[in-house]
C-alpha cells in the first residue's frame, strides 16, 4: 500500500493538464499534496479543490502558504471560509478580502462561527469609510450585526433599506435603540415601521426612548403589561410628560395600586 500511494503521488506530481480534473478528487492527502506541486495546476483547479469539505489541514496549509494561489481573491475567500483551514491563515486571509466577499462569507451556513464573527467586525469597522453606494448595498444585503451598525449610523437613505433587510433581527433593533446618541430619525423610522413597531419588546424600548414621538408612545401604552408599565414609571431619566402618561395609563388599570 505505501508503494502504491507513492506511485499515485508521483503520477499526480507529473500528470498532464488534461488529467488534473480527476486527480483533485483523490481521497488521500499525499496525492493531493503532490498534485499541488504539479506545474500544470492552475487557479481553477485549486478553487475546485477548495470546495471539498474533507480536505485536511495539511493540504489547506500548503495552498495557503503559496502566494501564487492566495493572490487570487477566489482562493482567499474559499480558504477563509473552509472549516478546516488553520485559524492563523483564515484570520490573515479575512483581512485581505473585499467588502462584499466578506458579506458572502458571513452569510454562508458552512462558515465557522468565529470566522463569521470576525468578518462581521471587519465590515463594521469599514462602515465609516465606505462610499454611500456601498453602504446602501450593504444595508440591503448585509448580515444582521452589520445592518444594525449601518442603521445606528443613521444615514437617511440607508435606514429604509436596513429596516427591510431580511437578516435583521429584533435583537439588533433593540441594540440600536439602546445605543447612546442614535439619531432621532432612526428612532422615528423604527417606531413607524410595520415590521418592527408591532414587536412587543421593541414597543417597550421605544416608550423608554427620548426620541420616540409622543403620539407613538400614547398608542403603545394601552398594549403594555401592567408590570412593564410599573417598571417604566420608575425609570430614571424618563421625561416628566412621558411619566405622566404612564401614570395615567396605570390609573386606568385594575389592580395597578
Amino acid at each position: 500500500m505505501p508503494d502504491d500511494l507513492s506511485a499515485r503521488a508521483q503520477r499526480a506530481r507529473s500528470a498532464p493538464s488534461d488529467h488534473l480534473q480527476s486527480l483533485i478528487h483523490e481521497p488521500d492527502e499525499e496525492t493531493l499534496l503532490a498534485l499541488l506541486e504539479n506545474p500544470h495546476i492552475e487557479e481553477p483547479h485549486i478553487s475546485q479543490m477548495l470546495e471539498r469539505l474533507d480536505l485536511s489541514a495539511n493540504v489547506l496549509t500548503a495552498i495557503a502558504e503559496k502566494g501564487k494561489w492566495t493572490a487570487s481573491e477566489g482562493v482567499r475567500l474559499r480558504l477563509a471560509r473552509h472549516p478546516r483551514t488553520p485559524r492563523r491563515f483564515a484570520m490573515a486571509l479575512l483581512r485581505q478580502l473585499y467588502l462584499f466577499d466578506l458579506v458572502r462569507l458571513s452569510l454562508l451556513p458552512s462558515t465557522p462561527a468565529e470566522i463569521r464573527r470576525v468578518a462581521e467586525e471587519l465590515m463594521i469597522t469599514r462602515i465609516p469609510q465606505i462610499p454611500i453606494g456601498q453602504k446602501l448595498t450593504l444595508a440591503r444585503r448585509g448580515p444582521a450585526r452589520v445592518v444594525g451598525a449601518l442603521l445606528a449610523e443613521g444615514h437617511a437613505q440607508a435606514i429604509k433599506l436596513a429596516l427591510a433587510n431580511a437578516f435583521l433581527t429584533e435583537s439588533q433593533i433593540l441594540k440600536v435603540l439602546a445605543k447612546p446618541g442614535v439619531p432621532e430619525r432612526v428612532v422615528a423610522a423604527i417606531a413607524q415601521h410595520p415590521r418592527w413597531s408591532v414587536r412587543y419588546n421593541v414597543r417597550v424600548a421605544l416608550v423608554r426612548h427620548q426620541h420616540t414621538p409622543i403620539p407613538v408612545i400614547l398608542a403603545f401604552l394601552p398594549n403594555l403589561t401592567l408590570r412593564d408599565l410599573k417598571d417604566l414609571a420608575t425609570l430614571e431619566g424618563l421625561s416628566p410628560h412621558v411619566r405622566r402618561y404612564i401614570q395615567k395609563e396605570l390609573s386606568r388599570r385594575p389592580g395597578a395600586k
